[in-house]
């Protein structure tokens, strides 16, 4: 089930709120599971047993870690988390990918196994290791409750697309967590603020990426028309989707981390990445770069382990040669950055923001590609080594058609608009004009959002293959 779509809009949510506010406050998590557990088999009624199956293991091993810490059992029973979590990822994920490049090297036939991938499982697999780790490491006690901490592996606000939320930073917002006008408000403008970011922004870039890729009259500037388009696309896409799960958290009385903080206003890569899927980089920061050393080693090792995490960062988004690539891509600009770039970035900010943006552009481009080989040859339209044109009738047609969006898109990627409300905010005039005018907008974003789903517009979800 989509946030942007009708039966979740107007009747699964409306639903579930009205069940989760008239409940007891001891119920209001078991209302969280049993509405999650629909919402999840809403898509996929089968694999509610896989996520069961883990959640029951992920509960179980947490009590068996915390009870002997500090003994080799622990550390058991760890490694058997990471070895179920990691195993069930990679079966559903990637036996297929392994097997069709085991029968290339080989030439043998394997049978592809055609396994369906489980909505989410890269998030909520993810969640659960980073609750028996932190049993592990003390950070946080073992949840005592089967009822809670299931709540928490597949509370749908973030189930599909994160953020990725940790349970030591939501442990005590499960068991008491506040309620409050203002917060519920400032969910519902979040919400309303993604969901717009998504129908409205993202939807209408989506269509302008798959005009392209159904085009035959392709051209160098049709190919970076495409190329600007889906970096606006799948940033629209993402963070509306992260605003949605954080707004509606809030309605609930939990606060999610943010996920993304403007990232195209970086000046270098590594700043890219401070800004982008912030909860994804700082799982790989804390559960991988770190415990492999991180910068307290030599510099040898300290590159080793950076390629190591861009390695696994890029694999984890999906089962294609072109991921692990783009990861290891940007391990390489970070690696560079690391060792002399950044400090001659600093002398130009204009000069930085372009390379930063040309970089993460050409990223997306492998990201997005059909496979290696699609990689190239679209990377290939771009730089004019693929034999097309310059330019072309219908590069020249879609940019007049797309450009208001794509100006519209680019604006709202910076901090500007949030810049200018503040401003007028600061006056107290401003702010009694501002308080009024909100919620008329938001309605009327709402209305206007309702229609474009009603005429059953493009509405497709990037990472649902994640």
């Amino acid at each position: 089930m989509l946030f942007s779509s009708i039966p979740f809009l107007y009747y699964f949510l409306p639903a579930v709120l009205l069940l989760y506010f008239i409940a007891p406050k001891k119920l209001r998590n078991a209302v969280i599971l049993l509405s999650s557990l629909f919402f999840y088999a809403w898509g996929e009624p089968k694999y509610v047993i896989l996520m069961a199956v883990s959640i029951t293991i992920g509960y179980i091993l947490g009590l068996l870690i915390e009870k002997f810490r500090e003994k080799t059992a622990s550390k058991i029973f760890l490694a058997i988390s990471v070895i179920f979590s990691v195993g069930a990822l990679g079966y559903f994920k990637y036996a297929d990918f392994f097997i069709s490049n085991f029968n290339a090297v080989t030439g043998l036939s394997v049978s592809l196994l055609r396994i369906a991938l489980p909505i989410g499982i890269s998030f909520y697999t993810f969640q659960l290791l980073s609750y028996t780790i932190d049993v592990y490491r003390g950070d946080t006690p073992a949840q005592k409750n089967p009822i809670t901490l299931a709540a928490y592996i597949s509370l749908f606000p973030q189930l599909i697309a994160g953020p990725i939320v940790r349970y030591s930073d939501v442990a005590l917002q499960l068991e008491n967590r506040t309620h409050s006008f203002s917060k519920t408000s400032d969910g519902i403008r979040r919400f309303i603020l993604g969901l717009s970011k998504k129908i409205l922004i993202a939807n209408a870039l989506g269509e302008l990426c798959d005009i392209f890729r159904a085009s035959e009259d392709k051209s160098v500037l049709f190919f970076w028309l495409y190329a600007v388009a889906f970096t606006l696309h799948i940033y629209f896409d993402f963070s509306g989707y992260s605003d949605m799960a954080i707004g509606l958290g809030k309605i609930m009385g939990f606060e999610f981390m943010e996920n993304f903080n403007y990232p195209y206003i970086s000046k270098s890569v590594t700043e890219f990445w401070r800004r982008w899927h912030i909860s994804l980089g700082s799982w790989f920061r804390d559960y991988v770069y770190i415990p492999l050393g991180g910068n307290r080693c030599s510099k040898p090792r300290q590159f080793f382990n950076i390629l190591v995490v861009w390695l696994l960062t890029g694999f984890w988004h999906g089962a294609e040669w072109n991921f692990p690539v783009w990861g290891l891509y940007f391990a390489i600009l970070l690696l560079i950055e690391k060792s002399f770039l950044l400090e001659k970035l600093k002398k130009s900010k204009v000069i930085s923001h372009i390379y930063v943006m040309f970089l993460v552009i050409i990223s997306f481009v492998i990201f997005n590609a059909d496979g290696m080989g699609g990689a190239v040859s679209d990377l290939s339209g771009m730089f004019g080594f693929a034999g097309v044109p310059v330019s072309s009738a219908e590069f020249v047609y879609y940019l007049r058609s797309y450009l208001p969006v794509i100006i519209f898109a680019l604006i709202g990627a910076t901090p500007l608009p949030k810049k200018i409300i503040e401003k007028i905010r600061e006056k107290t005039m401003g702010n009694k004009v501002i308080n009024i005018i909100e919620p008329v907008v938001c309605i009327g974003l709402f209305i206007l959002i309702t229609a474009y789903l009603v005429d059953g517009s493009f509405n497709p979800f990037l990472y649902f293959r994640f």
